[in-house]
């Protein structure tokens, strides 16, 4: 064995150009697929990231104005949702909706705290449940709990921005008490603000806001999670089949699409999971393709190389080397050559992933609502490299496999007079 890999290197050696050659066609393409895929990446963990609060199961339900008449009433008339909406949603679809979560708010009110204010902030009137609901994350303190509801209490959770605005450098909000349209409420918790969703919102109990604002059995806004609706034609059955059962509450044309206005963000995150795979698998077909470009470049190369050396194999028959010997030889000297210049691509092209993720990874792009970042997290899985890496010394092996065996079936006369 260490006769043959002597001989492999010595071989390597005079033929320079070739194996130049060959490693620069294995480098090129490990270190192309690992990019690709790790730009793929980027792209989709960046989108993951900078929608890191949105709630991907959720389907928000608003009130509209009937645009159709039905049964003898007139369009134009207004549709306000009330806690008749809720118990359908809650009894009559379990196997879709995990839960049905109604919220109510008053707009346009004054947050101030001593010389500090902030104009046209939200309340919204919240249930326990709408933190996990909805991925509020908590940075301080606590969210509204069941104490809050029954109690009535007046207590509010700010967000992290409204929290820097009201309160500059008198420290942690916990307990001290803000003013929110001329009504005294405690400051209970602080969440991370989303900048495109809750930026301005102030939570505070839901039987507190309808207690001071007389809101009564009317809702504002109905959450709903989903489950069990993994497509698109699905999703679109559900909406249809909810609209319906909504209509006989409130009796309007289950055709009218403007009596209630409905954000689906579950059905836009089945949209978003289809787009991210198509790009997924674009990237990976992109890949795979440079790839087999060096597995291409790799089998003419051997090819030319088996073909040079046809007396040489004769000359060898003729001393009584066997097929096998001749042929294992060419074999280990592909699988010797892919395996040293796969690992180097492989190492380039995380080293270049991880630079991405060093320089393009931090930038953070403003578009003055809210701050994204580029890419996130650019690299590729340590696996997948690994089995690139396989691949392609698998296919190095084959591509010296069969012109060697083609090689050898010439007879020695033949091979000697090449």
């Amino acid at each position: 064995m260490f006769e043959l890999f002597h001989e492999i290197q010595g071989t390597l050696r005079r033929n320079m150009m070739r194996t130049i050659a060959t490693g620069f066609a294995v480098v090129s393409g490990l270190f192309l697929l690992i990019v690709l895929q790790g730009a793929g990446n980027g792209v989709i963990h960046s989108f993951q990231y900078n929608m890191g609060s949105f709630a991907f199961d959720a389907v928000h339900v608003f009130g509209g104005m009937t645009t159709k008449p039905w049964e003898g009433i007139r369009e134009g008339r207004l549709i306000r949702l009330d806690d008749r909406d809720l118990d359908m949603s809650r009894r009559h679809f379990p196997h879709q909706i995990t839960s049905a979560i109604p919220t109510v708010s008053n707009d346009g009110v004054v947050a101030s705290y001593g010389s500090h204010y902030i104009n046209s902030v939200s309340m919204v009137g919240v249930y326990p449940e709408y933190a996990a609901s909805q991925a509020v994350e908590m940075l301080e303190g606590r969210f509204v709990n069941e104490i809050d509801m029954t109690e009535k209490r007046k207590v509010c959770v700010l967000g992290s921005n409204s929290c820097k605005d009201l309160f500059k450098d008198a420290g942690s909000p916990i307990g001290r008490q803000v003013k929110l349209s001329g009504i005294l409420y405690t400051v209970v918790g602080v969440f991370k603000t989303d900048e495109m969703f809750n930026g301005s919102n102030f939570y505070v109990p839901y039987t507190t806001l309808c207690t001071i604002y007389n809101k009564g059995r009317f809702i504002d806004e109905l959450t709903m999670n989903t489950r069990n609706i993994p497509t698109d034609s699905a999703m679109e059955l559900f909406m249809d089949e909810y609209i319906r059962a909504t209509s006989h509450i409130h009796s309007f044309d289950p055709t009218d699409k403007r009596a209630l206005w409905i954000w689906n963000q579950a059905g836009d995150n089945i949209q978003m999971q289809k787009a991210m795979n198509i790009l997924n698998q674009s990237f990976w077909i992109l890949g795979l393709l440079t790839l087999l470009s060096g597995v291409v470049s790799v089998s003419n190369i051997m090819l030319i190389s088996v073909k040079e050396r046809t007396r040489e194999f004769g000359i060898r028959r003729a001393i009584g080397a066997r097929p096998w010997n001749i042929i294992s030889m060419v074999v280990l000297e592909s699988v010797v050559i892919t395996a040293i210049f796969g690992y180097i691509g492989m190492l380039l092209g995380i080293f270049f992933c991880e630079w991405m993720d060093a320089t393009v990874g931090n930038q953070v792009m403003d578009i003055g609502v809210f701050q994204a970042k580029y890419f996130v997290d650019p690299t590729v899985d340590l696996h997948t490299c690994i089995q690139a890496t396989i691949v392609i010394i698998v296919a190095g092996a084959l591509a010296g496999f069969f012109p060697a065996r083609k090689a050898v079936k010439v007879k020695t006369i033949d091979a000697l007079r090449a």
